[in-house]
């Protein structure tokens, strides 16, 4: 019965209260040593997505030449400033998630999806591996029009490789998915503080998503 409820998204009105108070967090990434919070260098953009246990995925990202900084938090539910223990019970309505702030003189919007895509099994629903519950489902979220349309394209052609490699439909959703919350300092750069921690993030070998897309 717990299972089957973290399988499903809490309705609005059933979710926690949560708190007015933003986590606190360090000033610094203590890999990049770049400040984690806005305001951040001009000409940065901000990518926001979810693909599993947010520890692995926010290291998937710092390692990628280009990107300015990342941290982790919640976003797509309906919790305020929500802690990590009640993003687990399922009864917010967030999914775990990484803020990737990059130049895009270095890197494009395109190169940064073909990470996420082939980072992850993005056909899962509301899980990732071993990881189940809706903390855990694949997602993209706060892009521009021009953005989305960038997003959708990059998840068609990559749908079209995985369905010849004979996998699934992508179950990801792209959404506004309202404010991004900062999880707890614990959290931030976790697989750098604990390098033997846990990681389940894993892609599916031999699919890669073609990059270079139109969306004319």
């Amino acid at each position: 019965m717990f299972l089957r409820r973290k399988m499903d998204m809490v309705e609005p009105e059933r979710a926690l209260p949560g708190r007015s108070e933003a986590l606190p967090v360090a000033a610094a990434h203590t890999v990049l040593g770049t400040p984690m919070t806005p305001p951040f260098p001009e000409g940065t953009r901000t990518l926001l997505v979810a693909l599993g246990c947010f520890w692995g995925a926010e290291r998937l990202f710092w390692t990628v030449p280009g990107v300015v900084t990342t941290a982790v938090g919640y976003v797509g539910g309906f919790t305020p400033n929500p802690t990590y223990e009640e993003v687990c019970s399922g009864r917010t309505g967030h999914a775990e998630a990484v803020l990737v702030a990059y130049d895009p003189e270095q890197i494009s919007l395109e190169a940064l999806l073909k990470v996420f895509w082939e980072g992850h099994d993005p056909t899962q629903g509301m899980a990732q591996g071993n990881d189940t519950g809706t903390q855990y489902r694949s997602g993209v979220y706060g892009l521009s029009p021009d953005e989305r349309a960038v997003a959708e394209a990059s998840r068609d052609a990559f749908q079209e490789q995985l369905h010849a490699a004979g996998h699934g439909d992508i179950t990801t959703e792209i959404t506004d998915g309202g404010p991004f919350f900062y999880a707890e300092d614990e959290h931030q750069q976790y697989l750098d503080k604990n390098p033997h921690g846990y990681c389940g993030l894993g892609g599916l070998a031999g699919v890669s998503c073609p990059i270079g897309l139109t969306t004319d």
